[in-house]
């Protein structure tokens, strides 16, 4: 990574109603329910091919909850700080958000967001809930404020 930028880790959202190691208990049941059908033969002459589309099915739902919540490809969430640019990526199926320095108007640093400002209007919220750990968080505000001071941008930090 460049030394120049700063990639801080955002955790998933847990927006789901069934947590993580639930989502993944379901699916290892599943997954041992339906080779337990096969092994033992149970209706093996009538529902063998939909025993078997279970179990395909059921190992696509544990490698998407796997990837949705773990970083098995890498950090697929993160907000990062380049020198010119403040890059939101918020999960692996959703596209990064760029923020160019040069469009930005104002930066507010809420206990739970980072609102940007831009000069066209513009204002986008990025949600600061996902950044786990009080070292994180005090790496992000540090980031946040070198980046302002850097590009002469407003900061108000409301804490």
């Amino acid at each position: 990574m460049n030394p120049d930028s700063t990639r801080i880790r955002l955790q998933p959202a847990n927006t789901q109603r069934i947590p993580f190691w639930g989502q993944l208990f379901l699916g290892l049941l599943w997954i041992g329910y339906t080779v337990a059908l096969i092994v033992t033969g149970a209706g093996a002459s009538d529902f063998q091919f939909l025993h078997i589309l279970f179990l395909l099915f059921s190992l696509v739902y544990v490698g998407y909850v796997l990837v949705h919540n773990a970083p098995v490809f890498g950090t697929q969430s993160y907000l990062e700080f380049t020198p010119a640019y403040i890059v939101h990526k918020d999960g692996l199926f959703r596209p990064k958000q760029a923020f160019p320095a040069e469009t930005i108007a104002s930066l507010e640093l809420a206990p739970q967001q980072l609102r940007l400002q831009l000069k066209e209007g513009g204002t986008y919220a990025l949600s600061l809930r996902q950044v786990k750990g009080a070292k994180r968080k005090r790496i992000m505000r540090e980031q946040v404020r070198a980046f302002a001071a850097k590009h002469n941008i407003a900061l108000r930090d409301v804490q």
